[in-house]
């Protein structure tokens, strides 16, 4: 018997789509989700949940996020090493200086804007003059902010900068601060991409752990 199908063929089309809809909905909208999260937890558990850096059992932050070391009028305080600058902030806060996730960008300047080059000019003079170093040592990351100002690495040049004025500031030699800063220097991805970083975070972390000794 041969079984003709009656419906209209915009009908028998619109069943296959509606068809076909639900079948990539259920593979793409939740099996492919399901698989991805399962894969990830087991072998990037930490990288998933946000790459979290943890102190004293207390999440202090994310290695992926830069966070500021400032007293509470914006001050950089001197026994901590420094991020870069930051344009991720709320201008209609007095107390966000930068390092806001809920504010990421840049400043939309380019390199040839006057007030780009005025401030990046103060940046290095003010770094300059809170290491104690000659504003032509300054690295060109202690002075430009990363494109979305969440940046968590500075350059080992920039970390090293800094390292006679943390010293100096807990009391600690400035060889153990430098050895400090040298084990804590990320080389280059896969050895061939980016250039060397310094993760600010957990390098402070580290400072803490050897002035508690």
């Amino acid at each position: 018997m041969i079984h003709v199908n009656r419906l209209p063929a915009l009908v028998r089309q619109h069943i296959a789509a509606l068809r076909a809809l639900l079948v990539f909905t259920v593979l793409c909208g939740i099996v492919y989700p399901v698989v991805m999260f399962g894969v990830a937890q087991v072998a990037f558990h930490n990288q998933a949940n946000g790459s979290l850096v943890s102190y004293n059992g207390k999440v202090v932050g994310s290695g992926l996020l830069c966070q500021e070391f400032v007293d509470a009028k914006g001050n950089p305080l001197p026994q901590y090493f420094q991020p870069r600058p930051s344009n991720a902030a709320n201008a209609a806060s007095k107390t966000d200086y930068g390092c806001d996730a809920g504010f990421s960008g840049a400043t939309n300047l380019g390199p040839n804007n006057p007030a780009l080059l005025k401030t990046i000019e103060q940046r290095r003079a003010a770094v300059a003059q809170f290491n104690g170093v000659s504003p032509a040592s300054v690295p060109p990351d202690a002075v430009t902010a990363s494109g979305s100002g969440l940046d968590p690495d500075i350059s080992p040049q920039y970390a090293y900068l800094q390292v006679n004025r943390v010293a100096k500031a807990r009391h600690l030699s400035p060889s153990a601060v430098h050895a400090l800063v040298a084990a804590n220097v990320q080389g280059r991805p896969l050895g061939f991409l980016g250039e060397p970083t310094v993760d600010v975070l957990v390098l402070n972390i580290a400072l803490d752990k050897l002035s508690s000794r």
